[in-house]
């Protein structure tokens, strides 16, 4: 953040309207492609710092000017999108400008599409800016604002209090689905109970996301078995059930639930992510042979990558792109939702040195256990992956952190990185 005398200084000084409206437009793009690069499969913290620091000077740019600044950002929600909303409601946040922020708020509810943007800027902004403003949210007796509440209390990893079991049990059942993800999430055992009482909640989001929390809870049983049932069939909620299942189940139980999934024809490239999640080395192999195939051959890729730990381009195992390969679609920054591909910046596997790689190495990697990013699971291990590694594999180290030690916090690998570089320094060496 800016200096206080410098702010004294620019708020002195007319301000120049174009280059306020170029902040408020960077500001806007740069939360766009931040919400694909905290989950893209090629991005590590220290890049995702790099955008944050600049979204961040954009937004100091705005603040400096004061009710200039905020007149632009104000303007800018004339095309509203979820940039133009995060950037207007960190904006309000950080002047304390209640009427503009109930006003922003009461644009976003109507504007679904956009309330991601909105829900982004209670995380970024910082713990004491929504001193005050988080607890009219969770008072408010509207259900999107209470959401907004709970979301801002989990982003900061506060303690929601008794605000979210009287979400886990509202009528709306978005909000309990919300309340019920947030209290797996924040690691609060005590919540467990109430998961579990959700868990055959008539609503399919709802139940899933009780099962989901009850086994970062702890749950090994009945979360277990309503996760099977979601990943036995398609859906929306699907993959997410599938690897849950698979962390959870021992490495003999996951080769049963591979088996089951590779009888289905109908989605093949579900069966490459799920094979990298399990972690089993004795499909290596095979993983191999799919990258072969140019439909499968970078999704296989970071399957085997996510087992072995095998950087493919630091150590000259991949190849170039295939010529007849169509560019990704959705990827202009400036469009609100920037598409994700899941193939987009993996890189493209060359299967014969690959396959070279596997015979000196391969060895060492036993049979009967879990294997994740070149390594037996462990807490520790998994801590290393959320400090160095790409954002998918820091996601997939996260889960596996909180499984292996029930009612530790969900890390949040899309705070900004700042903030997740001082929660990493506290969790130790």
């Amino acid at each position: 953040m800016v200096s206080a005398g410098v702010s004294a200084v620019a708020r002195a000084r007319p301000p120049n309207p174009v280059v306020l409206g170029q902040h408020a437009e960077d500001a806007a793009v740069l939360r766009n492609t931040r919400s694909y690069l905290v989950r893209a499969p090629h991005v590590r913290l220290h890049l995702l710092r790099r955008l944050d620091e600049r979204l961040a000077a954009h937004l100091d740019g705005l603040d400096v000017a004061g009710d200039h600044g905020s007149a632009v950002a104000r303007a800018a929600l004339e095309t509203p999108g979820a940039g133009q909303v995060f950037t207007a409601t960190v904006v309000a946040i950080e002047r304390r400008d209640a009427a503009w922020l109930d006003k922003v708020l009461a644009l976003a509810q109507a504007l679904p599409e956009a309330q991601p943007g909105a829900v982004s800027a209670f995380g970024w902004v910082s713990a004491a800016s929504l001193r005050g403003i988080t607890r009219a949210l969770l008072d408010s007796p509207g259900s999107f604002r209470r959401m907004l509440g709970l979301a801002a209390c989990a982003m900061h990893q506060v303690d929601p209090g008794d605000a979210i079991e009287a979400a886990a049990n509202d009528a709306d059942a978005a909000l309990r689905a919300r309340a019920l993800r947030i209290a797996g999430e924040h690691g609060q055992p005590a919540r467990l109970r109430m998961c579990v009482d959700a868990l055959e909640d008539e609503d399919a989001q709802c139940a899933f996301e009780a099962a989901r929390a009850a086994a970062l809870l702890g749950d090994r049983r009945q979360a277990l078995e309503v996760l099977h049932a979601f990943g036995a069939v398609p859906g929306p909620w699907r993959e997410r059930a599938l690897c849950l299942s698979l962390l959870l189940r021992p490495p003999e139980m996951a080769g049963e639930l591979l088996r089951a999934l590779s009888r289905e024809a109908s989605d093949a490239r579900l069966l490459l992510r799920c094979v990298g999640v399990a972690g089993d080395p004795n499909l290596v192999p095979w993983l191999i042979e799919q990258m072969r195939r140019k439909e499968s051959a970078r999704l296989a890729g970071e399957a085997f990558s996510l087992i072995t730990g095998a950087d493919l381009a630091l150590l000259d195992l991949e190849s170039k792109p295939p010529q007849d390969v169509p560019q990704a679609p959705g990827d202009d920054a400036l469009d609100d939702d920037v598409a994700l591909p899941e193939d987009d910046s993996l890189p493209w596997p060359d299967a014969d040195r690959i396959a070279a790689w596997w015979q000196h190495h391969g060895k060492r990697f036993a049979s009967g256990m879990r294997w994740f990013m070149g390594a037996p699971v462990s807490a520790s291990h998994a801590l290393d992956v959320l400090r160095t590694g790409c954002q998918r594999q820091r996601a997939l180290a996260a889960l596996q952190l909180c499984l292996l030690r029930p009612g530790m916090p969900l890390f949040n690998v899309a705070a900004p990185a700042w903030r997740q570089k001082r929660w990493l320094d506290a969790m130790g060496p």
